[in-house]
């Protein structure tokens, strides 16, 4: 699988059901979520955007989407809404790794972070921030089944750790050849 197969594969809208657990204060937490994700064309308007934000030619781009995220947590009953856009740049030399450009909206700077597909299929996404790091690990268990773990660290070592669970709920069923690499990845 590439990065633009998987996605493919992650567009439509899904059910999101996360556990979060804060490490230092040993407390868990669990969230629910709609998440709506839309692939976006190398010239839309956005993409070209974040392009020019990180200065990097809008043509390099290999695949983007817009995620958004309708959620609830259970210590938060209100409905928080998120809106965010991530850009694929392959690195040259090898095209299962490279630059993940996002930009959330009510985020005043846009992030520049790294993917990596794995031989296991599972795409690992790494952001490094002024005050944290985050790693998170996606796979496809099936074509509608979709699982995530991250890690958030402070400078003192692990901050959060989660477990997410995704079940597409519908939009567009998964191209063919996607859903047959998720499939082979889960066997």
């Amino acid at each position: 699988m590439n990065i633009e197969e998987f996605f493919e594969l992650s567009a439509g809208k899904w059910f999101s059901h996360r556990t979060s657990q804060n490490l230092p204060v040993k407390k868990s937490e669990e969230g629910k979520a709609d998440i709506i994700i839309e692939t976006l064309p190398a010239d839309h308007p956005e993409v070209v955007k974040l392009c020019q934000q990180h200065k990097i030619a809008p043509n390099s781009v290999s695949s983007s989407v817009r995620v958004t995220r309708n959620s609830t947590t259970e210590r938060d009953k209100e409905k928080h809404s998120t809106s965010t856009v991530l850009v694929s740049v392959p690195d040259a030399d090898n095209p299962a790794e490279g630059k993940l450009l996002r930009q959330s909206y009510g985020d005043k700077t846009a992030v520049t972070g790294r993917y990596k597909l794995g031989s296991d299929e599972a795409l690992i996404l790494t952001t490094e921030y002024e005050t944290m790091s985050s790693e998170e690990r996606l796979w496809f268990a099936s074509p509608n089944l979709r699982m995530r773990v991250s890690i958030i660290k402070n400078p003192d070592g692990f901050s959060i750790a989660s477990f997410t669970s995704e079940i597409r709920m519908g939009g567009s069923p998964p191209p063919a050849k996607a859903a047959n690499t998720a499939n082979a990845a889960s066997s």
